[in-house]
């Protein structure tokens, strides 16, 4: 490697320097070197201070070019080459090159091998950091492909750090009304963006199965309009069998007899519509009066009334069963 590192640099000297680089940092890892000596290294070939900061697991060191450690509080600089311990994640590792236009291919190539080699050995020391945000809808897209090879989706995972939480991980794919896909870790919060579908928590290589849950859960979702209940987020694993009644309701199709009963009576008076969702929603009749703030005796006037437009009692478990059916493949007709 040094013999080609010579022959590249009378032809190139950045492609020598970068072999020396990386023929360098091979070195270190192979001798499970320690973070200093890996921030040392990076000073040293780029002749010039080199910091790491990882807020999260408390490291934080600095170097001199002449290899002294000399650790500052002090901020980066804006324009100071930089690059992150994980794909998608914020700046860790800075060479301190003020003035400089742009990052040259050999500190590219410094940032590049000692990032990865500062990551090996804070995940093996540390634990491994949680996973960056999943934001490239490129990248996105090809994991949650069911029809994409295998080897595609992985490779496409790694380069969005979902590889970063070890084999034993679980991510949750979420589909987001009038957004992209979205691909969260099991446990951490969801993204702000309106209304979500919510897929079960699964390997890498089964968000294809998530996504799908996800995107059926996103029509089970709303966002109150029309005087149904609002429900911005819906969770696969919260449907159930549930979930099974958005493949038989096609998105503007003909609808069933009981829900073309909804329809006409929502059609007759503008209290129906949010009478009936109480109703079919709560425990109780008196329940159902209390969550539209009614009279007891003027929920059962209502409740007369839209039993002889919808030709069935909701008094019943049956009835409210019936109902509770009807009004949830109503919505599913109108959901995308």
């Amino acid at each position: 490697m040094k013999e080609l590192a010579g022959r590249l640099a009378a032809v190139d000297p950045d492609a020598g320097a970068a072999v020396t680089v990386i023929t360098y940092f091979d070195r270190l890892a192979e001798s499970r070197a320690g973070l200093e000596a890996l921030v040392r290294g990076a000073a040293v070939l780029a002749g010039c201070p080199a910091r790491l900061a990882d807020p999260e697991r408390r490291v934080r060191l600095r170097v001199e070019p002449d290899g002294r450690r000399a650790d500052s509080e002090d901020a980066p600089g804006p324009g100071w080459p930089c690059a992150p311990l994980v794909p998608g994640g914020p700046p860790a590792l800075w060479l301190e090159r003020a003035g400089a236009p742009g990052t040259s291919v050999v500190d590219a190539v410094i940032l590049e091998r000692a990032s990865a080699a500062v990551r090996a050995v804070l995940d093996r020391t540390r634990g491994r950091a949680p996973a960056p945000p999943v934001d490239d809808p490129a990248l996105v897209e090809t994991v949650l492909d069911a029809g994409a090879p295998l080897p595609a989706r992985l490779h496409a995972a790694r380069s969005l750090g979902l590889d970063g939480a070890g084999p034993d991980a679980r991510v949750r794919a979420v589909a987001v009304a009038d957004g992209p896909a979205r691909i969260v870790a099991d446990g951490r919060a969801l993204p702000a963006a309106g209304r979500m579908g919510v897929g079960p928590a699964v390997a890498v290589e089964d968000l294809p199965r998530s996504w799908d849950a996800a995107r059926t859960a996103l029509r089970f979702t709303s966002d109150g309009g029309g005087q149904e209940p609002e429900r911005p987020v819906v969770h696969a694993d919260e449907l159930g069998d549930v979930a099974l009644l958005a493949a038989l309701v096609v998105p503007g199709a003909e609808p069933a007899a009981d829900v073309r009963a909804v329809e006409a009576a929502a059609a007759d008076a503008p209290w129906m519509l949010r009478t009936l969702h109480a109703v079919a929603s709560t425990a109780s009749l008196r329940a159902a009066a209390g969550e539209i703030n009614v009279h007891h005796s003027t929920l059962q006037d209502r409740l007369t009334h839209a039993e002889h437009l919808l030709g069935w009692s909701v008094r019943t478990p049956q009835g409210r069963f019936r109902l509770h059916l009807a009004l949830t493949m109503r919505h599913l007709t109108r959901s995308q």
